[in-house]
Parts: structure tokens; sequence; C-alpha cells
């Protein structure tokens, strides 16, 4: 049973270089509008023509919807630290927050190495490819994708919502972390905070690897494509996510690898920031600007809405 009598959370947002908040919230709403706009942009563009409706772009979908919901988790909030000197969550809002962040974080570490799976049955199983990841398959794997995000962070948190707080409720992050929460508990949290970080780390490593053994056979197999214009093309199909997953995955090793010098709590914010805005705005880019199909598409339907097709 849950004895908190802290009814609600302090947030110190972004301390450093308080004469310059304004112009960072400008900067942030413009990012994080650039970020609901493109992600949103691509469900609709997929789901208005049939060419973009394979498994490809139903996992592009999910990770476009998933990234405007990790993005609102956080990013309002944050916007709200820099206008305010005193920024207030409630309680319950807190602890939802901090679920969600985890939650929509491992789904998109679920939803990568799935697309990476998908690249490596196109490249290295092209006549088993129409037989075994159907639209019907994709969506199911997308679904169990959104469900093991859910079901192992509950787990996870679990014992987190049960601690008590009953002093301090001032959390030195722009947002409700676990970490910082953890360490105003009112009780020995050692035991949660290696939970933490064995369950994020075991994330990581797991779906990095997975994502990596793709890979080697991807690449192993265009290399023995004997035609250099067969090479760039089937190289092209993955070169997108590719660039999303070392993004991604660099960010991450480096907030859980980095040694004791680079481990201050403007560093780590400064990491956060990015994560949270940066590479969810990029996203949408990456896998656009170098895709044809999908540039072709979003033409096509500029042109309808004026009139011109």
């Amino acid at each position: 049973m849950n004895t908190s009598t802290v009814t609600e959370f302090i947030l110190l947002g972004i301390p450093f270089l308080p004469d310059l908040h304004r112009l960072f919230f400008v900067v942030g709403l413009f990012m994080y509008i650039v970020t609901i706009t493109g992600n949103g942009v691509i469900p609709i563009v997929v789901a208005s023509d049939r060419r973009l409706q394979t498994p490809m772009y139903i996992f592009l979908s999910n990770l476009a919807c998933l990234e405007i919901f990790y993005t609102t988790t956080v990013v309002p909030k944050m916007l709200q630290t820099l206008l305010e000197t005193r920024t207030s969550i409630c309680f319950h809002c807190c602890m939802a927050q901090s679920y969600f962040h985890f939650v929509f974080g491992a789904t998109e570490l679920f939803i990568l190495t799935a697309m990476s799976f998908d690249r490596y049955l196109a490249i290295c199983k092209p006549l088993w490819y129409p037989m075994i990841m159907t639209n019907q398959v994709c969506v199911q794997m997308s679904m169990a994708t959104w469900y093991g995000g859910f079901i192992t962070m509950f787990f996870l948190f679990a014992p987190f919502w049960s601690l008590p707080f009953c002093n301090s409720n001032i959390i030195d992050h722009f947002y409700c972390d676990m970490g910082p929460i953890l360490s105003l508990a009112c009780a020995d949290t050692s035991l949660n905070q290696l939970l933490l970080l064995v369950v994020c780390i075991l994330f990581v490593l797991m779906t990095l690897i997975l994502n990596i053994v793709s890979y080697i056979f991807i690449i192993s197999t265009i290399l023995r494509i004997p035609s250099a214009v067969g090479r760039k093309k089937a190289f092209s199909t993955c070169t997108s996510h590719l660039t999303v997953i070392s993004i991604l995955y660099g960010a991450l090793l480096f907030m859980y690898l980095r040694s004791n010098v680079v481990s201050s709590p403007r560093i780590t914010r400064v990491i956060a920031i990015l994560n949270t805005t940066l590479t969810p705005m990029l996203n949408p880019f990456i896998y656009m600007i170098r895709n044809a199909e999908v540039k072709a598409v979003i033409r096509h339907v500029i042109d309808k809405k004026r009139g011109l097709v």
C-alpha cells in the first residue's frame, strides 16, 4: 500500500543558462511541432496509398505514432519548465509520465528490432519474404511490440508504485525520470535501482545484439551481389533504418556506459533532451528524404488536394 504523503513534485527543469530559457523554449516548441507534423504525415500517407501498405511501411507508421506519443509524454512539461521558475506536477501524473516514458522507449527498441528482421528477410530471403512477412504477420508483430512494452514496464514499475514518499519532493530533472524519483523515496531503493539498471541494460543490449546480427547477415548478403547497381539498390532499402538505429543506440549506450568523468547531471540532461526532441524530429526526414516511393505518394496527395490530379 502506498503511504506517500507527497501530493506533488517540483521539477527543477534545466537550471543552466537561465538567460537563454526563452530561446530554448522557442527552439523546443518549433522542434516539437515539426516532430508531431512530420511523424503525423507518415501514417496518413501510408494509409492513403495501396503502394505503401506493405510490411516495411506498416512498421514505419507504428514507429511514427510511437515517436509522437514518446515526445508528447515529456516535451510539453519540459517547455513549461523553461517558462516557469517553479513547475509542479501531481504525484500520480508524475508516476504516469515516468511509466509511459519507459513504455514508449522500450516499444521503440522492439519496433526497430522488428524492422531489422523485416529487412533481413527482404534482402537475405527474398523468395521466402512474401510468404513469411505478410501484412497480417506484420500487424501481429507490431501489436506484440506495443504489448511487450506495456507489460514488461508494468512489472518493472509495480514495486516502484508502492514506495513511500514523505520528505523532499524536488526532482532534479525536467521530467519524471525514474532514477531521480527513486532518490526521493523514504525507503531502501537499492533493489529497485538495481532492477531498473538490469532491465534497461538487458533491453538495450538484447535488442542491439539482434539488430547487429540482422545487419551482419544483411551486409554479407549485399556484398555477395555481383552487380554494383544491385548492391546499391539493396543497401538503399535499409540505410534509413540503419541511420536511426545508430543515432538511438549511440545515445543510449553513452547514457548507460559513460564514465564518471562525463556523468554530471548537466551532461545527462543534455543527452535526455536530444533523445526526446532531436531524434524523434529527425526520424521522418531520415526515412522520407531518401525514399522515392514516399515522396511520390506525398506529391500525388498534394496535387490531388490542389485539384491537379
